[in-house]
């Protein structure tokens, strides 16, 4: 029996919408990053984008476990010397949250163009309303 290999065309890709209220960061990110890598699909393969599309809904709902929404430190640089900025959880989380999730499932793809074409399938928003509805997303649960 030959193996098949797939193609990137032979791809269909499905639509699903997770909930983040009240979960964890890590877990929801872990789970959303190997939906779009392609792994829960039969037809995996490392080298091509296999991975569906996912909504993330309730952005503002996301916790962190213990301590670490006081500690946790969001660190960018502008360029410039002395350029560097850090921002807390508390305070990102209030003004951008969809910065947070995006940033912890990107950091979980691939570091390279397969890993940022992945990315580009991801899609975070603040509250319950989203704007794809007509691709008809699944509902996706996460287990605890």
């Amino acid at each position: 029996m030959p193996t098949t290999i797939p193609s990137g065309k032979d791809v269909q890709r499905k639509w699903f919408v997770i909930d983040a209220s009240g979960q964890t960061l890590g877990r929801l990110a872990t789970h959303a990053a190997s939906v779009l890598a392609g792994k829960l699909s039969p037809l995996y393969t490392p080298y091509l984008d296999m991975g569906d599309h996912v909504v993330i809904i309730n952005a503002e709902k996301i916790v962190l476990t213990g301590l670490k929404s006081d500690k946790k430190l969001y660190r960018r640089y502008t360029g410039f010397p002395g350029g560097l900025r850090e921002e807390s959880f508390v305070s990102l989380l209030a003004r951008r949250p969809e910065a947070i999730i995006e940033q912890a499932v990107k950091g979980m793809l691939p570091k390279s163009k397969l890993g940022r074409q992945m990315a580009t399938k991801l899609k975070v928003y603040k509250g319950e309303r989203h704007p794809h509805l007509a691709q008809k997303p699944q509902p996706m649960q996460i287990a605890s």
